[in-house]
């Protein structure tokens, strides 16, 4: 949910206001638990949104710092290289992607020793 919540200061070219506008929607949206309001609830909401993004200006605004800015293209490919998938160890995968709970649960000592005592 809160996937466009970035660091927004220090970057060379600065935030956008669409980058503040997307990161105010989704501190909103995580702090009301809301991926869509109601129409009750709408207005509210937007005013919320509106309001996290003017602080949120204010504050990239007032800070201050003696790093260098840090460019963006830089950090993406950072990003991206930190997503990729490690080398597997030795002894593979821990467990394997789309197995269910039990299967996983199989080698566990506390589920052996409850399922010794259903057997009885």
């Amino acid at each position: 949910m809160c996937r466009n919540i970035r660091t927004l200061h220090n970057f060379k070219p600065p935030a956008t206001d669409e980058e503040i506008l997307a990161s105010s929607l989704q501190f909103v949206r995580k702090l009301s638990g809301f991926t869509r309001p109601s129409k009750a609830n709408q207005a509210a909401f937007s005013r919320a949104v509106e309001q996290v993004a003017q602080a949120a200006h204010e504050l990239l605004d007032s800070l201050v710092t003696d790093a260098p800015p840090r460019n963006r293209e830089a950090e993406a490919a950072k990003a991206r290289a930190r997503g990729q998938p490690f080398p597997l160890r030795r002894g593979g995968p821990r467990r394997l992607a789309g197995s269910s709970t039990k299967q996983r649960l199989r080698g566990c000592p506390a589920r052996r020793l409850s399922n010794a005592r259903q057997r009885r």
